[in-house]
């Protein structure tokens, strides 16, 4: 999946990778499709919600510029694979899932798949932790109008935040902001995408 899916479509970045290779995407499907868990595609979990094509989750990952150790934030946990990746390369990740049936079930398989650096709150992630924050990156998984004041506040000077931004159902952006001053951020486009839409204050 990794070279074929990931390297082939110009992800290089060792952590990145090290980490997509360690991570057991079965884990993180529905039973029922695991035997479909590295197709190059999304696949359906509950609540409506999909687990990203593991070429988009290394590619956003990527676009954090992680340099290993980092303190960061997740907006959508959806199945928590997403969640164990950025786990293989920060000290600490925060994953928010507003559908209290998958940040359960989020819980228990990061959980009982020994990523004990990775802390699952039930709760609304327009609004972010604030009890935790600042954060040195932050990564939304699901598509906004435009991007949250509330995380923008939480991000550290010189930290990135990666996001979806566009209409629901339709062709989205993926952008990266990075926090260059208290009040002064720079934005740049990396790629059209398709996410579900992020729901929230």
């Amino acid at each position: 999946m990794v070279r074929e899916q990931v390297v082939s479509r110009g992800v290089r970045d060792r952590r990145v990778l090290k980490a997509m290779r360690r991570v057991p995407r079965e884990k993180f499907v529905p039973t029922r499709m695991q035997h479909e868990a590295y197709k190059d595609s999304p696949l359906p979990i509950p609540g409506g919600q999909t687990i990203s094509q593991p070429y988009i989750v290394a590619f956003m990952v990527k676009a954090l510029n992680l340099s290993g150790g980092e303190k960061v934030l997740e907006v959508g946990t959806g199945s928590g694979y997403a969640a164990a990746v950025l786990a293989e390369i920060a000290a600490e990740v925060f994953t928010i899932e507003r559908i209290g049936e998958l940040a359960e079930g989020a819980a228990t398989v990061l959980k009982n798949s020994g990523y004990s650096n990775v802390h699952v709150r039930h709760a609304d992630g327009t609004e972010g932790w604030i009890g935790e924050a600042p954060f040195d990156a932050i990564l939304v998984s699901a598509g906004a109008p435009k991007v949250p004041k509330s995380l923008l506040n939480q991000l550290k000077i010189g930290g990135n935040l990666v996001l979806p931004i566009g209409l629901a159902h339709r062709a989205q952006e993926l952008i990266r902001v990075t926090r260059i001053g208290e009040n002064e951020f720079e934005q740049e486009d990396l790629a059209e995408v398709c996410f579900v839409p992020l729901i929230g204050k």
